[in-house]
């Protein structure tokens, strides 16, 4: 299976400026991601998608692909990702180069593995889903089954249209959120239904201790204290 791997890092960043080549642990961020994709021994290919000379540069010297740089009115705050992927496959496809699947590994999760990479494309192959994504298990306080709605009437109503409420902790199925390090989609389900997630959704749990999606300055600092731990 050929599995595209793509690294978006755009160049304007609010919540953090100049977060993507900005200095984690005497490395910028995007190092990171580029070397665990750089380790991982099935994806076919890694590229940079970004509109940054400056990230490309940065990028470039970790030894990363930049085929192209992404058009301006792709890299604004209010541009879907999906865009920007889609973009990526348009650039390859016009050179005659087809891609089974595509791998997006976002920036802002710099602790993944290759390893973990690795089994997400292992179990995504062996699925035969549509896509695999990333998760964690949510907090048993969060629970959808524990989460409530405002009804029409203005009361409280159960999120998932449940009558009554699950009283005991150890009765709560399990559930799972995004944790945003790994999405692997089929190239078909991409372009044909623009969606990350497409009909079957297979899912692999990643590892709590080692996860941070660095969005907001306090994300950073979080991001610095689990790197020292990690380091110890």
């Amino acid at each position: 299976m050929k599995i595209l791997a793509i690294i978006p890092a755009r160049g304007g960043s609010k919540g953090v400026p100049g977060k993507n080549i900005k200095m984690l642990g005497g490395k910028p961020l995007i190092a990171y991601t580029i070397q665990a994709a750089k380790k991982a021994k099935l994806l076919t290919e890694t590229i940079l998608s970004t509109d940054s000379d400056e990230i490309i540069q940065v990028a470039q010297t970790y030894g990363l692909e930049v085929p192209f740089k992404r058009p301006a009115s792709l890299a604004t705050d209010e541009s879907p990702t999906i865009l920007t992927v889609l973009h990526a496959l348009d650039y390859f496809s016009a050179k005659g180069i087809k891609f089974d699947a595509v791998c997006l590994l976002q920036v802002t999760n710099p602790f993944r593995t290759s390893e973990f990479i690795d089994q997400a494309i292992e179990k995504f192959k062996n699925s035969k889903a549509d896509s695999l994504i990333s998760v964690l298990k949510v907090p048993h306080e969060f629970n959808p089954h524990w989460v409530f709605e405002e009804n029409p009437t203005g009361n409280l109503k159960i999120s998932t249209g449940e009558t009554e409420i699950i009283p005991r902790r150890q009765a709560l199925p399990t559930a799972y959120y995004r944790d945003g390090s790994i999405y692997i989609t089929k190239t078909e389900v991409l372009l044909n239904q623009k969606s990350f997630y497409g009909k079957s959704i297979a899912y692999l749990e990643a590892d709590e201790l080692i996860h941070v999606n660095i969005d907001t300055l306090a994300d950073w600092e979080k991001a610095e204290k689990m790197l020292k731990n990690l380091q110890k």
